[in-house]
């Protein structure tokens, strides 16, 4: 017996049961069912023959509980508390005592006489950076960003680098340093100490923040919500220092602390074009929803975009119509059409319905968005290895796109279904392991407690007749009725898992990076909902468009032999280990390069309402940051 341990901190992986309002419970139990791959409705009410090794039990009937089901509740969003800048102790360097006083003058004898005169400065830097400048000081008593009594070379590189941080969507407000006057009178030799020492770390403080902000991002991304997920990129910043006391050409060293990578570059080089580019003749209200019949001021506005867009097919069809109709607020149904065909040559669903999606699709998103939407994924991407490799699957969220890509090359690109907004797909990524064919469906806990256990209080038998199996802590396999559902809250003691099978709520297959998040990507059963332009449906995985294919490229294997492994054994679970280093990104991006545009960078809606909350934190950050620290 296979003993299948909960996730207790994951999300759940199948599809949100949406039940219009005022349906009877019957219907709610028929569309859970539905979804989830219940048994035979029909059979429903038959006798249920206890299974080979089962523990059978008489039926257990209870009134209903008086206090409510318990429920798991999802991760939060976080109020972002950025650190606050600390006072620089310039009391801690400590640079080693001279062994004799009749020692010649060693290097750094300038730094040492001018040490004393950073008494009563008060230098504010984040915690890391300070002590990194104490600890760098006291083992290297010498100045890096002065010599003689002038800033250097070096120092002229570094202030370059810091003045043009907005190239890279970085705030050069963040990097100011003020640069001593290169002209200075020789019998004010210590007031001009005075000022080159506290030049040197001033510009050494910032030189660290820009190394830190450009290597891991401005924003600490696990402090926003529990759905994110990353790991400390390492930095050693006193290393970070010996690295540029010793470099020919620290602006070199500089750049190369931002992400390496093809993503980056693309963004970087829209935020450019973006910059230098004037605002769209046509600016539309990206809220803008109208349907037939209804009338809208914006109306007018897509008609002209359309007319002024469309290709030669478009219209010689439709010309005239447009014409007709020009600067009509009404969408008259005579445009249904025009619309609809709009709609399908923008790749969205023809409903004829005007909502966001179709004014983004039509008239694009206005400037500023544009703008706000590339520095935010320049932010996000900080927070991500800075070479993600050139084998990589890329799941963006945002997109509700897959990408598989090998060795550089893009290999495959489909549609996902993603969680929905209860239900967040997390953000972080992971290395692919295995993709396992015929797998049974492991319920989450949240899944479990929340949407099955109701129906369980009212009848105990539910698991028993749709398919489901009961595991306790022995390993046993239980009849679902042998079980008193309702006294253990949600601390349920025993395991449930969905059998393989066509009504399985993974389908065929999954493939698996194990996270603490429980988050996979995998078949379904229910393929509809890849049509739809807004795909956030699932409690959390990644259902795929079409899963074989992507089975096949991972394990870099013809789909024959994908179909094969599934018709396997009699549909038995097997498993197969990704022999390759595939890293996995399942990530949010709402300016990302399309793939399959030769990475022409696509804006995406805000599903989840992340952008709103990282731009917060960015702001909050700015304001720890004003010139008075």
């Amino acid at each position: 017996m296979i003993l299948f341990s909960f996730q207790k901190a994951g999300l759940a992986c199948a599809t949100v049961a949406l039940l219009a309002g005022g349906a009877s419970q019957a219907q709610a139990d028929n569309l859970f069912d539905m979804l989830f791959g219940g048994g035979n409705r029909a059979t429903s009410n038959a006798r249920v023959e206890p299974q080979r090794g089962v523990v059978p039990a008489e039926p257990v009937r209870r009134k209903s509980p008086r206090a409510p089901a318990p429920k798991i509740a999802a991760p939060s969003y976080y109020t972002y508390r950025p650190a606050e800048p600390v006072h620089v102790d310039f009391s801690r360097i400590a640079p080693p005592a001279l062994e004799s006083a009749f020692e010649p003058r060693l290097d750094g004898a300038a730094f040492r006489e001018a040490l004393p005169k950073l008494a009563g400065f008060e230098l504010f830097a984040e915690k890391g950076i300070a002590e990194a400048l104490t600890d760098y000081y006291s083992k290297n008593p010498d100045f890096l960003w002065v010599s003689g009594y002038h800033a250097n070379k070096r120092a002229e590189q570094a202030l370059r680098v810091l003045a043009e941080a907005g190239q890279f969507g970085l705030s050069e407000a963040d990097y100011t340093v003020g640069v001593p006057s290169a002209d200075f009178r020789y019998d004010q030799i210590a007031e001009r100490q005075k000022e080159l020492i506290r030049f040197e770390m001033i510009l050494s403080a910032r030189v660290l923040r820009y190394v830190r902000d450009a290597h891991g991002g401005r924003v600490d991304p696990n402090k926003l919500s529990g759905y994110h997920d990353f790991p400390v990129k390492p930095l050693d910043l006193v290393q970070s220092l010996g690295f540029m006391a010793r470099a020919s050409d620290v602006a070199i060293y500089l750049n190369q602390q931002h992400p390496q990578n093809s993503d980056y570059r693309a963004l970087r080089a829209e935020l450019e074009t973006l910059r230098a580019a004037a605002e769209r003749e046509i600016v539309v209200d990206p809220k803008t929803f109208v349907r037939p019949g209804g009338s809208n001021p914006e109306f007018a506005k897509l008609l002209k975009i359309i007319e002024r867009d469309g290709d030669a097919d478009l219209l010689a069809e439709y010309g005239p119509l447009l014409k007709s109709h020009a600067d009509s607020a009404l969408y008259a149904d005579e445009l249904v059409p025009l619309i609809k065909a709009t709609q399908e040559q923008h790749g969205l669903k023809p409903d004829g319905v005007i909502g966001p999606r179709t004014v983004r699709a039509i008239a694009g998103e206005s400037k500023a968005a544009r703008i706000e939407k590339v520095l935010l994924a320049l932010e996000r991407l900080r927070w991500h290895p800075s070479d993600m490799g050139e084998t990589r699957v890329v799941i963006n969220a945002a997109s509700y796109m897959v990408d598989f890509f090998d060795k550089g090359s893009l290999r495959l690109s489909m549609r996902t279904v993603v969680g929905s907004p209860s239900n967040q797909t997390s953000f972080f990524h992971d290395t692919l392991e295995t993709v396992e064919f015929n797998p049974y469906w492991g319920v989450p806990r949240s899944i479990l407690v929340n949407e099955m256990l109701p129906k369980l209080l009212r009848d105990s038998s539910y698991l028993d007749r749709n398919g489901y199996e009961v595991v306790n802590g022995s390993g046993r396999q239980v009849s679902s009725t042998a079980v008193n559902w309702g006294q253990y809250g949600s601390n349920i003691p025993f395991n449930v898992r969905q059998k393989p099978g066509p009504g399985n709520s993974l389908g065929e297959l999954k493939i698996l990076f194990p996270n603490r998040h429980a988050i996979y990507m995998h078949d379904t059963p229910s393929k509809s909902l890849f049509q739809r332009d807004t795909r956030a449906f699932s409690h959390g995985c990644v259902r795929l468009a079409d899963p074989r294919a992507m089975a096949a490229a991972v394990l870099d294997i013809p789909v024959e032999e994908v179909a094969a492994s599934i018709n396997r054994g009699g549909g038995q679970p097997t498993r197969r280990k990704i022999e390759r280093d595939i890293p996995v990104y399942v990530a949010y991006f709402t300016a990302w390069p399309d793939a399959e545009a030769d990475g022409k960078i696509a804006y995406h809606g805000d599903v989840y309402g992340r952008d709103e909350r990282l731009k917060i934190a960015l702001e909050k950050v700015a304001d720890t940051r004003a010139p008075s620290s």
